[in-house]
């Protein structure tokens, strides 16, 4: 049983970010006829007059003016069109009275500034695209910039990096609202990975490499095919042949994360599907994704889901027992 995920307000403006707003659209906008439960209702809820310009020269019309945020449950930002350019204070406004209200704000790349204006990320953790990242930690210092990641979940306010890790931030947005199936399903139809491991770090320019990563390639599948195990990175760094300081350095250039940080991703989505397509118990759960105890398993779901395993499995389970 799914809840009604509520009406999606995508903002477009004169100079809109097309790639950001097509985004936006193509997953809270398209028909789902696939799923037998209601999927995101959505508008385009224009900040100035139309038909308003978009790059590669297309014009957009809005459905409503900024007073569509007022019933909104999720409000998309896909970019800003000049960086350097204060938001108008209506929208500024509009926003804070949303979240106000309970709604989620979801920035895609440049978007981020509208949403630091606002002063709502104020104390918090938030991204955008690796090469503004100093620029928003410079004008913005009460924000905690990380340029590691391709988004950052605070709750009400999720902020996505360069423009293709919005996909990532709404796909999470998605597996919030309707569990990891229903955002895999989406993946699917996008042809893409349901969730990229990793951060920005992967796709920050770096010197080429002397050789491919076939070792670490082969590794992480293994990985994915042992999580059962205690692993520990002594172990990792021995398959492959490398000191530990070695291999912490070229793992976290292939993938953007440290090992521990990416095997605990990867422990964390195995239970999730098992969870949601399997009547095993929370113990053997714990067990087949290298929990030492069913309490520490608990501990960590809930600290990196937001909620215990046995609530998740009833919200989104889809396996019963005859």
């Amino acid at each position: 049983m799914h809840d009604d995920p509520g009406l999606v307000a995508i903002l477009a403006y004169d100079g809109l970010c097309t790639f950001e707003f097509g985004i936006a659209v193509e997953i809270f906008g398209l028909p789902r006829p696939e799923f037998e439960f209601p999927w995101y209702r959505h508008q385009i809820v224009g900040l100035d007059a139309g038909p308003m310009r978009a790059m590669g020269g297309v014009q957009v019309l809005a459905d409503t003016g900024l007073e569509g945020l007022e019933q909104a449950r999720t409000v998309i930002i896909p970019g800003w069109r000049d960086r350097a350019e204060a938001p108008p204070q209506p929208l500024l406004d509009a926003l804070r009275a949303a979240h106000a209200r309970g709604a989620r704000l979801l920035s895609i790349c440049s978007g981020v500034f509208v949403l630091a204006a606002t002063g709502l990320l104020d104390g918090r953790r938030a991204t955008t695209h690796w090469r503004y990242a100093a620029e928003l930690a410079g004008r913005f210092p009460a924000i905690e910039v990380d340029a590691q990641v391709l988004y950052v979940d605070a709750g009400q306010l999720i902020s996505s990096a360069g423009s293709a890790a919005g996909i990532d931030a709404c796909l999470h947005l998605v597996a919030r609202d309707c569990g990891t199936q229903v955002a895999n399903s989406v993946a699917r139809r996008l042809v893409m990975s349901p969730q990229r491991a990793g951060g920005q770090a992967q796709f920050i320019p770096t010197p080429v490499a002397q050789a491919p990563r076939h070792d670490l390639a082969s590794l992480i599948e293994w990985v994915r095919q042992n999580l059962e195990q205690p692993l520990e990175v002594g172990q990792l760094a021995r398959r492959v042949a490398m000191s530990e300081r070695t291999f912490l350095r070229r793992f976290s250039e292939a993938t953007g994360m440290a090992p521990k940080a990416w095997l605990r991703h990867e422990r964390m989505a195995r239970a999730r599907e098992l969870l949601e397509g399997s009547t095993a118990s929370s113990e053997r759960i714990a067990e087949l994704c290298g929990f030492r105890s069913v309490e520490s398993f608990r501990v960590a779901f809930r600290s990196s889901v937001g909620v215990p395993p046995s609530v998740y499995r009833e919200r989104f389970g889809t396996a019963h027992t005859p």
